[in-house]
């Protein structure tokens, strides 16, 4: 779309699924990205992201908790589905436009009203839109484009908006919805087995 090959470009990529993370790619390197699984960054669908951390250490020292207690509050339980008892972005909406619920939902519905629900989901995208500002300075303002991926991005009616008022004077913003993890592992695997690439070795 760009006209341009990956490896001549500088891109922000955010990918919105359970959980968010934000990369800044820079001729084909990955430079910086927030360390989304372990809470770091935007809260998600089901992740705290950043939390104060005097809070977090007086919790973790309470007593109450156990590690995995603590470890599930920050990347399985935490984010829009303990402030609404869901993650799953098409019954939120439902409940904001006023929609029938399906039958089996967790939302918490005696306990909110959709223009609390909108907050959070806003909230979100707000959190999001941040941590692609902060990577548009780190990359010095020389981005070609910011790319909106996951799940979350088949919301064309609230999400994608909401970031795109708050970074599109950033660069241009292609969306792709959807995760697309195995199908990229794919082709990866494919383009080293036909010699187009040379593995690379990480260390842990």
């Amino acid at each position: 779309e760009l006209g341009k090959k990956y490896n001549d470009s500088n891109l922000i990529i955010m990918h919105a699924g359970g959980g968010v993370t934000v990369g800044a790619h820079v001729k084909g390197k990955i430079v910086d990205v927030n360390n989304g699984l372990d809470g770091d960054g935007p809260f998600t669908p089901q992740r705290s992201g950043g939390v104060p951390a005097g809070g977090l250490a007086k919790m973790c020292f309470s007593g109450d908790y156990t590690p995995d207690d603590i470890k599930m509050k920050l990347s399985r339980r935490g984010g829009l589905r303990a402030y609404l008892g869901t993650s799953d972005i098409v019954t939120i909406k439902k409940f904001i436009n006023g929609e029938p619920l399906p039958d089996e939902h967790n939302l918490r519905v005696d306990e909110l009203t959709p223009e609390q629900t909108r907050e959070t989901l806003e909230a979100m995208c707000y959190q999001i839109s941040k941590e692609i500002g902060a990577l548009a300075a780190a990359m010095k303002g020389k981005v070609d484009a910011i790319v909106l991926t996951g799940g979350v991005m088949y919301d064309n009616e609230l999400c994608v908006p909401w970031i795109k008022e708050r970074v599109s004077w950033i660069a241009p913003i292609l969306v792709y919805p959807g995760g697309d993890e195995m199908r990229a592992l794919r082709d990866a695997a494919e383009r080293v087995l036909s010699k187009k690439e040379i593995p690379q070795d990480y260390e842990s």
